[in-house]
């Protein structure tokens, strides 16, 4: 009985805004995984409603980082788009060595530049000091490159996904957002099986 009563009022403590982000969230990433175009306009819901979130946390390169996702969701529904019906859809690739070298010094540039303007701005716009500035903007640099090679159906971004949502576990626990961290331990989940599922995809494409 302790342990129902315990769930029941951790679940009045759950807002009805992330309880929508959440599921819009996972069911975004899994039709993503499946390959399935109709991810972009339901991520676009969902990312929609973290921007909201993330700035009442305090996590705001995470809320930048949604503004981001909002413009590359449009961008990705146009170009898994661009094929007609009829067609095969757009085929999944590698990464090169020069994306790979681009996305280091991207991620070693990006992280120290974005936490330290996020200490120097907090107090300037009056807002609360950033919760975790570095490893936040650590997270939002992978996965802005991660996202671009979703969007561009390179294969190895399942492993990026993987990598930056188990940190971002860890960071929603100690923020309070449970449902927020429930939901990136099983995206880790659903990014194993996208990057099975694609690299199936793959192998089907040489034959």
């Amino acid at each position: 009985m302790q342990i129902i009563h315990a769930l029941q009022q951790w679940w009045q403590h759950q807002t009805l805004l992330e309880i929508i982000g959440v599921i819009t969230g996972l069911l975004c990433v899994y039709l993503a995984a499946v390959n399935n175009i109709w991810n972009w306009p339901i991520a676009i819901i969902s990312v929609g409603i973290y921007i909201f979130i993330f700035l009442d946390a305090r996590l705001y390169a995470d809320m930048g980082l949604q503004v981001y996702f909002l413009v590359m969701n449009i961008y990705g529904w146009y170009f898994w788009s661009r094929k007609p019906a009829t067609d095969v859809k757009t085929p999944v690739v590698l990464i090169t060595l020069r994306q790979m070298i681009t996305s280091i010094v991207i991620i070693a540039l990006v992280t120290p530049a974005l936490g330290f303007l996020l200490i120097r701005l907090s107090p300037i716009l009056h807002y609360q000091p950033a919760s975790y500035p570095y490893l936040d903007s650590f997270c939002t640099a992978c996965s802005l490159v991660a996202q671009v090679f979703l969007a561009r159906k390179v294969l190895e971004n399942w492993l990026i996904w993987i990598f930056v949502d188990i940190i971002y576990v860890g960071v929603y626990i100690f923020k309070h957002l449970d449902l927020t961290a429930v939901m990136y331990a099983i995206y880790v989940g659903i990014a194993l099986l996208g990057y099975i599922d694609w690299r199936r995809d793959y192998r089907k494409q040489l034959v």
